[in-house]
């Protein structure tokens, strides 16, 4: 498939996926979003991909939504914004939460509005030093959508969630990282290569335990401890028959290096 919005690779296990409109700060448009979910079709439907690598080309990571895909004149009847997360944001985020194995996000510059929601959405956030993080929504007169409203609190507690919605003020890469938003905020130059390096280490790793493992903790902010307790012991033994299992014990005794499968 020919893409316009998006560059997209799968090799050695990894799905890389970048949004391509760097003139608009990788804004979303219709035509993006479709893209995006192809994109994301071609990695569930192939078994060799073991891990996803997403993030923007040129100096942002993603502006959110453009503007200019659904301008609205004063006066003019107004648009259907929720029709617009139940079609495009909101199956996003699903999608993103619910792929059986990790999904890294590299944020190489603004991430603001739907665009810090869809960061936040990955297992794995890196950021850039000079990245940063900005609620847009309330500038707009709007609410924190692509699952922010779910996600901001559980990051960074109820009160800071507040304080980035409600203002939308800018937080810094490492700020977020210390405020527990994203996972790790490294040099600019080194973002890349870190992301490419945890991508190739995950592309060789036990996928299924992986996808297992994110299953299991994000059914956790639901589940009763009997609940989760009862889960974990379903999984763990349908691991227990893995290859993955059975390749990992066999390289510890032997002392090398596991060859999973991923299966």
């Amino acid at each position: 498939m020919t893409y316009e919005t998006i560059q997209f690779t799968i090799d050695n296990g990894i799905a890389t996926l970048t949004l391509n409109r760097p003139e608009r700060l990788n804004s979303f448009t219709q035509a993006m979003h479709t893209e995006v979910r192809a994109a994301l079709d071609r990695v569930q439907a192939d078994d060799s991909v073991r891990v996803l690598l997403l993030t923007g080309a040129g100096r942002a990571f993603c502006a959110g939504q453009d503007l200019n895909d659904r301008a609205v004149e004063p006066g003019a009847p107004g648009v259907d914004l929720g029709e617009s997360v139940e079609r495009y944001y909101a199956p996003l985020v699903k999608t993103l939460r619910t792929l059986p194995l990790p999904v890294i996000c590299a944020v190489n510059g603004v991430a603001a509005g739907a665009g810090a929601n869809l960061a936040l959405a990955c297992d794995i956030v890196l950021a850039a030093q000079s990245a940063s993080f900005i609620e847009a929504f309330s500038k707009l007169g709007l609410i924190p959508d692509t699952g922010g409203t779910w996600a901001l609190p559980r990051l960074v507690g109820p009160a800071r969630a507040m304080g980035l919605a409600l203002l939308g003020e800018r937080l810094p890469a490492a700020k977020a990282e210390e405020w527990g938003l994203i996972w790790r905020c490294v040099p600019d130059a080194e973002l890349m290569n870190e992301a490419i390096a945890m991508a190739t280490h995950f592309a060789g790793a036990p996928t299924k335990g992986l996808a297992y493992t994110k299953r299991a903790l994000l059914a956790s902010w639901t589940n009763t401890l009997d609940q989760q307790l009862a889960l974990e012991a379903q999984m763990m033994r349908e691991l227990g028959h893995s290859h993955d299992y059975r390749e990992g014990v066999a390289a510890f005794i032997d002392k090398r290096q596991p060859r999973f499968q991923g299966k």
